[in-house]
């Protein structure tokens, strides 16, 4: 009984514990790049136009990419660091061409 209490707790704090960044494909073709506590809550909050002004304007939204992480800062860090590649990058970590990454982080001025 102690053991399934202790699973049960377990199981609901790792779900507490998670974090997400995620990429939302706006209808205009824009991307969004986020982070959330709950993907599920704010992917709703998106589409109902409750969710940030750049894609209260660009409806409906579709989630495209998203990452998990243990901690909310680890997959704040994760969108602030994806927001400023180019769209070729992101469309590369959305596409799962993760070879393609160091290629696309090359400075236009260095190649």
């Amino acid at each position: 009984m102690a053991e399934a209490l202790e699973a049960t707790e377990n199981k609901h704090i790792s779900k507490t514990m998670k974090a997400f960044m995620y990429i939302l494909l706006c209808s205009d073709g824009s991307y969004y790049t986020g982070s959330t506590k709950d993907l599920e809550l704010r992917i709703k909050q998106h589409q109902n136009g409750e969710g940030a002004n750049h894609t209260k304007n660009r409806l409906p939204v579709k989630l495209v990419y998203f990452e998990e992480f243990q901690r909310i800062d680890e997959a704040f860090w994760r969108e602030k660091q994806v927001q400023r590649w180019s769209r070729k990058k992101k469309e590369a970590l959305i596409n799962g061409n993760h070879h393609l990454l160091p290629k696309l982080s090359i400075a236009y001025r260095d190649k």
